[in-house]
Order: C-alpha cells, then structure tokens, then sequence
C-alpha cells in the first residue's frame, strides 16, 4: 500500500509541477508539508473527477515526449562533434564537380546497398544543379553483410581510377549502381574485370590491379574514416565547408529537396568568408 500510495504521490508531483526534475529539487520542511498537501488536494481532486488516469497519461506522455527530444538533441550534438573527423579531401580522391566548390558531399557508401543505389543520381542532381558551390566526393563503406561483393566493387572502381583517372571511376561505379540488384550479390564478381573493358580499360591492368588487392587498403581506410565520423550505415553523407571544417551530417537516402535546404543554410552560415 505504501508503495502504492508513493506512485501516485510521485504522479501527482509530475502534474502538478510539471517536470520530473522539480522532483530532484530538496524543500525545507515547511515547503515539503505545503508540496505533500498540494498534492494530496490534486489527487483527491482528480480522483473525484474520475480523471486521474487520464491526467497521468498525458503527465507520463509530457515526460517521455520531453526525455525524446533531450535524447535527439544529444545525438545530434554527438553526430556533429564526429563529424568534424572527416578527412580533408586530398589530392589523389577523385572529386565530382567544381574543385573549387566551398562546400563538399562527402558520401560514404556501399555499391550493394540499395539505399544507395537510390541515392546515387540525387547526389549527381544536387552537384549538377549547385551553380559549382557543392562538389561530391564518394568514400567507401562497404558493410560486411555485403561482403565479398561490396568490397571488391569498391576495390575495382578504384582500379578504374588508378587506370582511367577521375572520369573512369565515376563512369565505372554508375555502370555498377545502373546494374546491380543489391543485397550482396547484385553485381557478380567474375563480371567486374568484363565491365573495365567495357569503358576501354586495359583488361589485363586492371585484372592484375583487382586480384593482387592494390586498392585494399583505400577501401579500408575510407572505411575507417567513416566510422571515426560517425557513419554506421550506409549512405553516410556528410556536407563539408571547405574554409571553416562546418560539417553537417545527412544521413540516409534523403530526397533532393532535404539536401538542398541544408546545403543553402550551410552557404547562408559562411556567406562572406
């Protein structure tokens, strides 16, 4: 009875005070006897009402929408803060679009997720219509679930780019996208030595390139950014600003309409530098 008595003394407190942190708060004695018959007024109240169960819902809705919102918050603030552990672009990555954009998509993604898939042409469409204010450059993070494919997808457009430069890995990884099924298995390995001599690679340059693993430890090491900046799914997009190292993360494949708002508040915020 005793700890019946203290649950609805403590629900009453959260109505009546409006928050689970007065709780937290310590009263004199006077003020604790004026708190205890305060409350023991509004239970009695709402019981005679008949509406104690629905003022506790609504006192237990308040509370978990607020515990919600606090959780999102810090997630977002943690999300930023990893962020900002994104690699610079360097010289040797092979960027799409104006190099001297002030803002970066930098997009950490797996040839065999379909969320990916998806969003490969959205990314093309925002660089594309940006005026030359945003560049795109793609980073790899094939997940293990869609291993060994994803992984030798990966190590084979950087094959076409240490072959073919810039134009041959963009050329070669939307053929991949274009032709996958995802999922694992969307884009057969034996096929990926075929797809270079398809767009004119040297087939025994590239074929030598694949099966030693020269490009291995790119992949690897993209995927080691990415999760030292908070990606753990793929497509991992973050929005870079070249001058000041702002980053915004935008995770998933989100609409065209979503990245271009943020990509206009990101160009708003650094307007002048």
């Amino acid at each position: 009875m005793r700890g019946w008595n203290a649950l609805l003394t403590w629900s009453a407190c959260v109505l009546l005070l409006g928050s689970a942190t007065a709780l937290r708060a310590e009263p004199t004695s006077p003020e604790r006897e004026f708190i205890q018959q305060q409350v023991r007024e509004e239970l009695q109240r709402l019981i005679e009402q008949g509406a104690f169960d629905t003022a506790i819902e609504r006192g237990i809705s308040a509370f978990v929408a607020r515990e919600r919102a606090a959780a999102r918050t810090n997630q977002q603030r943690d999300s930023a803060e990893k962020a900002r552990n994104v690699r610079p672009v360097a010289d040797t990555e092979y960027v799409y679009g104006n190099l001297e954009a002030p803002l970066t998509l930098v997009e950490y993604s797996d040839f065999e997720c379909p969320f990916c898939k998806r969003f490969h042409p959205t990314a093309k469409q925002l660089v594309d219509q940006s005026e030359g204010k945003i560049n795109w450059v793609y980073r790899h993070f094939p997940l293990a679930f869609h291993n060994p494919g994803a992984q030798k997808q990966a190590e084979a457009s950087e094959c076409a780019g240490k072959l073919g430069g810039g134009t041959a890995f963009w050329h070669y990884s939307d053929l991949i996208y274009s032709r996958t099924t995802s999922n694992g298995k969307g884009f057969p390995i034996d096929q990926l030595v075929p797809l270079a001599s398809e767009i004119g690679l040297p087939t025994d340059q590239f074929k030598a390139c694949l099966e030693r693993g020269e490009m291995a430890d790119k992949v690897k090491a993209d995927y080691a950014n990415g999760v030292a900046s908070g990606v753990t799914g793929t497509p991992g997009n973050i929005i870079l600003h070249q001058a000041s190292g702002d980053a915004v993360v935008m995770a998933g494949a989100l609409p065209l309409a979503r990245l271009q708002a943020a990509v206009d508040v990101l160009l708003r915020k650094h307007e002048g530098e």
